[in-house]
């Protein structure tokens, strides 16, 4: 009988073997699906059997796999628990990365979707075996090029709906691959989408100096100084407000945890209108002060300041929050044991309060990093990655970070959505994140101090 692992390998057999569970059954409940879809077809089903079915087919294979492996490794019956957790990883994680690297070398777009094009609707006159005739030309009628040939329509009957390939075309006739098996009534074009290997990469890397390299620079900038301001006004503010004499010290903590407090849609929103150049109440103020207007949202050097000065506002409770959390684990002996060998409060801070903090402070600043370099939020509500620059990409502006290029590309590209390549960006973002938190990582020195411990 197997025995149990200990430990952390107990639980990595357990995920692995309930994991590799999982995925065999939905390997071969998507093949038994495919098996009787088929069926199905032979039968005269041809619309083919329901997406869910999938689900019944899975969970067919499951339980008996299951009760195998509860008798081959009688502990691994303890762990059954998991599987829900298991279940929601690969569904909600594991799939969409899985996904994104598909995509990535496919032309999958809004145009090209995999979906019958509605607006192609023809109807089928005539049917003999392979033979459908349309009411009109195919040409026109379904968009095809100079000819049908090779392209996949789909034929649609009261309740039944199948595809089929084009392998023969004379005049409004059709010849498919296979016989429809029902009436059909009507046919669509279906916008098919392609393999198309490193394309997308190549697009990306041709169009650097137009997209990649100015939106990695400045996002690259932009969590930076986010990160480097709000750890140092937070850590300004914190040692400030940990000052026991300090009065009113608890209503100072409030006001200014309010921006971190309050939902960051709303707050983003109310800079907008605090921003405009015409109307916004800053540069109504200014005004009175005789300072010309100034484009905070409009010109992309202001634009980029306005990003950096609001998400700052946003940013720097937390830093705050953070240092009263950290010096609140400082004993207070230690200042008064500097205070009898006669240090003073600088030397106190040098000495005491900045070493101790560091060990805190590190894995903040690397988390902060992270997430501001993907700090979509900020970017799309406030500026939408605008305004408009000469020479690049429309969906890389003076604004735009890598993500919120891979979001406009992937939603937004030249009227369509260019899901391919949005995923391509996503992989090259990756990369990017990955190569620079390995850099912090060997910077800071926090992998190091890690593996000592």
């Amino acid at each position: 009988m197997y025995r149990h692992p200990a430990g952390l390998r107990g639980f990595l057999t357990a995920i692995a073997l309930l994991g590799g569970a999982l995925v065999s059954s939905f390997l071969l409940g998507a093949a038994a699906f495919v098996a009787l879809e088929r069926v199905a077809v032979a039968v005269g089903r041809s619309g083919g059997l329901p997406g869910w079915w999938i689900l019944i087919t899975t969970t067919l294979f499951l339980l008996p796999l299951l009760f195998f492996l509860a008798r081959t490794f009688p502990f691994l019956s303890d762990w059954y628990y998991l599987l829900p957790a298991i279940v929601f990883l690969l569904v909600f994680t594991v799939y969409p990365i899985i996904l994104t690297v598909y995509l990535a070398f496919t032309d999958y777009s809004g145009a090209r979707n995999g979906l019958p094009d509605r607006a192609t609707e023809t109807a089928v006159t005539a049917i003999s075996g392979r033979r459908i005739t349309l009411a009109a030309d195919p040409r026109q009628s379904l968009g095809c090029n100079k000819t049908c040939l090779g392209e996949k329509v789909e034929l649609v009957a009261d309740g039944k709906r199948a595809r089929f390939t084009v392998t023969a075309q004379q005049g409004r006739t059709l010849e498919l691959d296979r016989a429809p098996g029902f009436e059909p009534r009507y046919a669509y074009r279906v916008n098919v989408f392609h393999y198309i290997g490193l394309r997308n990469f190549a697009y990306i890397f041709k169009n650097a100096a137009r997209a990649l390299w100015p939106v990695f620079v400045w996002n690259v900038v932009f969590a930076s100084f986010t990160v480097a301001a709000t750890a140092l006004l937070g850590l300004f503010l914190g040692v400030l407000l940990n000052n026991k004499d300090l009065k009113l010290r608890n209503l100072y903590r409030t006001l200014l945890i309010i921006s971190w407090a309050l939902p960051g849609v709303i707050t983003i929103q109310m800079w907008v209108a605090l921003l405009n150049k015409q109307f916004g109440a800053i540069n109504r103020l200014l005004g009175l002060l005789g300072v010309y207007p100034i484009p905070w949202l409009l010109d992309p050097l202001w634009a980029k300041v306005s990003v950096l000065l609001v998400n700052l506002w946003l940013g720097f409770p937390y830093m705050m929050t953070a240092t009263l959390g950290a010096l609140s684990t400082i004993p207070d002996e230690l200042y008064e044991a500097a205070k009898v060998d006669g240090a003073t409060s600088l030397d106190a801070f040098q000495f005491i309060t900045l070493p101790l903090l560091r060990a805190a402070f590190v894995p903040i600043l690397l988390a902060s990093f992270a997430f501001n370099f993907n700090n979509f939020n900020v970017i799309y509500l406030l500026t939408g990655g605008g305004p408009a620059t000469e020479g690049r990409l429309s969906t890389a502006q003076a604004t735009d970070i890598l993500i919120s290029w891979a979001y406009k590309t992937a939603f937004r590209a030249e009227g369509q959505s260019a899901y391919g390549l949005g995923a391509a960006i996503s992989l090259v973002i990756f990369v990017l994140t990955v190569g620079i938190s390995l850099v912090n990582f060997r910077v800071s020195g926090a992998l190091r101090e890690e593996g000592r411990r």
